[in-house]
């Protein structure tokens, strides 16, 4: 049994395809297919299901599969580690970020990332909530942002900073014309909501659930920008996080942002990285990097 073989199955088990898999590994079919077999013949069970055009993992299979991941993240934190301790803030980091902050929060940071660490090359993944934990976990992303709260004792969350939500609505919105409000005047307002899988949807109904709002029904949208899109055309209210309506995000004409008195709905964003992690003392720096030039943004805004 050898590091590679568990690439190989781990690969198969992701793509569910042995020529997929085989491309994945810069390798032919064949060969991966007949290292896949030498490894269930060592350990005495049959891993993969062969089927036409269908690959599954048996019993046994998901259970090494899930082992083979451990090892090979193991393995790769190990590398990582010896190669941070020469020089630890150059070579690549997978940073994992959700839709509804990344494309907001990146041009305030990425700048400042640059200056303070010159050979860190950043590869960005951007990717819901649920499945950048789970990339977190297999040891595929070094890092991700996550919105608090989280629970996972695996995990280790730096919280740096919180960021408010304002009302957008139409101009010709009753609420529109007002200077600040408070949560408790959204009690008769129904708001537009992002569709399931989103964290800014969970956000938004736990305001709605303390303010009395309710959900826009028969209307879910896929992204921050469709909500943007669909208050400007007049269909309805949302909240959008703060960073989103700073520049250099432009808005419609034709929508007004309000925000919010005394301390305002809001979100709290985190660094995470798993405990295990051999870039900790790194994260932490990179951590107070983003943190800090993000604070400084919100309250220049």
């Amino acid at each position: 049994m050898n590091l590679r073989d568990l690439k190989y199955l781990v690969a198969l088990a992701d793509l569910r395809h042995f020529g997929k898999a085989a491309d994945a590994c810069f390798v032919s079919q064949p060969t991966l297919s007949t290292q896949i077999r030498k490894l269930e013949d060592e350990l005495g069970v049959v891993l993969v299901e062969r089927a036409p055009r269908k690959v599954m993992l048996t019993a046994a299979g998901l259970d090494v599969v899930q082992r083979a991941r451990r090892i090979v993240a193991d393995v790769e934190q190990m590398r990582e580690a010896a190669r941070r301790s020469r020089d630890p803030e150059s070579g690549t980091l997978r940073l994992g970020v959700f839709p509804t902050l990344g494309p907001y929060l990146l041009p305030h940071v990425v700048p400042t990332l640059r200056a303070r660490f010159p050979q860190l090359e950043l590869l960005l993944v951007e990717e819901k909530s649920d499945e950048l934990l789970q990339r977190l976990r297999e040891g595929k992303l070094d890092a991700a942002l996550l919105a608090l709260p989280l629970h996972d004792d695996q995990l280790h969350a730096e919280f740096l900073f919180e960021e408010p939500f304002v009302l957008a609505a139409p101009q010709q919105h009753p609420l529109a014309r007002r200077g600040a409000l408070d949560a408790t005047e959204l009690s008769d307002e129904t708001l537009l909501l992002l569709e399931d899988g989103h964290c800014l949807r969970d956000q938004a109904l736990d305001v709605c659930r303390l303010s009395g709002a309710r959900e826009k029904s028969g209307f879910r949208a896929t992204s921050l920008e469709t909500l943007r899109q669909m208050v400007a055309a007049g269909v309805g209210v949302t909240l959008l996080p703060a960073l989103s309506v700073h520049e250099p995000i432009a808005q419609p004409a034709n929508i007004r942002l309000v925000p919010f008195r005394g301390t305002a709905p809001s979100r709290r964003i985190a660094l995470v990285w798993r405990k295990s992690s051999a870039l900790d003392a790194f994260l932490h720096q990179l951590g107070d990097a983003i943190g800090g030039a993000t604070r400084a943004q919100l309250a220049a805004a």
